[in-house]
């Protein structure tokens, strides 16, 4: 007996161990879990508690029992000036420190992207303060403000230009001091990102724009903006919310003061937990923190779906 086979239609193979079947495949859980445990142990869940907190008046201290309060506390810190007062001075702080920011990295980046002598060891030294710690970074420009033997004055000193100044001190200068310490502890890390979207930017388009005769600026917004614009987004939201959730360097540097003229809402927030014991009070600014922070990432997140849908449609 002779069996005919249809040439035409390629055989079917039995799943086997190369070939899995349908279905979920169980076995990538295993692989995340270990990301994942400590995602779910050391963040949601401390989240998760302080949104519980938030509800309660916990004291530190207190010997009664923690009491259910409901939204006492957001109804107490909706009227509290201070707290409000420390909000818009984070924004300051945040938008004061993200846009400089991003100026001098995309500066920095579109330079080192050149082909430059020594360009590894100029991008090497451009790091540099991203691998500081913020404490460390703090304690150095304390000594560079010292107002009686720092670098700053004496350099002011020695050029003729008056005999010092106390800048984290004073109510007009503490502000302004604090952001350019951020903006220098943060700018590699910008750097480091617009530099890898410049160096995915095709070099024949540049080439090409050159040959039609397009000069540097033209070059670089039609061709190095609209390739770079998506890691640009990318790395501003991520500034912004890290800015604004600042704490170490801005503590280091005046510990909110003068009179409360640096002091963030992460730092305000760490002051009423752990100087005054009010815990439920402070889980409940940092609900408004996050609350906050969520929205900007929603904008963020609407805005690039939006871009790559009409990028799409353009296609």
């Amino acid at each position: 007996m002779t069996l005919v086979t249809d040439s035409r239609r390629p055989a079917r193979r039995a799943p086997g161990p190369d070939r899995p079947r349908g279905g979920p495949d169980h076995g990538a859980w295993f692989l995340v879990l270990p990301a994942l445990i400590p995602i779910l142990v050391l963040s949601v869940g401390p989240l998760l508690y302080g949104i519980m907190l938030a509800f309660t008046d916990a004291q530190s201290g207190r010997t009664e029992p923690t009491q259910w309060i409901g939204t006492l506390n957001f109804q107490d810190l909706l009227h509290d000036t201070l707290f409000w007062e420390s909000f818009r001075i984070g924004l300051l702080w945040a938008v004061g420190v993200t846009v400089p920011q991003f100026l001098l990295a995309l500066g920095l980046a579109l330079l080192l992207n050149q082909n430059l002598r020594l360009r590894w060891l100029a991008r090497a030294l451009a790091i540099i303060p991203w691998a500081m710690p913020e404490v460390v970074v703090g304690i150095m420009w304390r000594l560079v403000y010292n107002p009686d033997a720092g670098i700053l004055n004496e350099t002011l000193r020695d050029l003729g230009l008056g005999d010092g100044h106390d800048w984290l001190s004073g109510l007009g200068t503490a502000l302004p001091a604090v952001i350019v310490v951020g903006v220098w502890a943060g700018m590699p890390q910008t750097t480091v990102a617009l530099l890898a979207g410049l160096q995915n930017t095709p070099r024949e388009l540049h080439e090409a724009a050159a040959v039609d005769g397009a000069g540097a600026w033209r070059r670089f917004r039609t061709v190095t903006w609209p390739a770079l614009r998506p890691v640009a987004l990318a790395i501003t939201a991520l500034n912004v919310i890290w800015n604004f959730n600042s704490f170490a360097l801005v503590y280091v540097l005046t510990n909110g003061g003068p009179g409360g003229r640096t002091r963030l809402p992460m730092l305000f927030a760490y002051e009423e937990a752990f100087r005054y014991g009010q815990f439920g009070y402070a889980a409940a600014m940092g609900c408004v923190m996050v609350a906050v922070i969520s929205v900007l990432l929603a904008v963020f997140l609407v805005g690039r779906l939006r871009g790559e849908s009409k990028g799409g449609g353009e296609r």
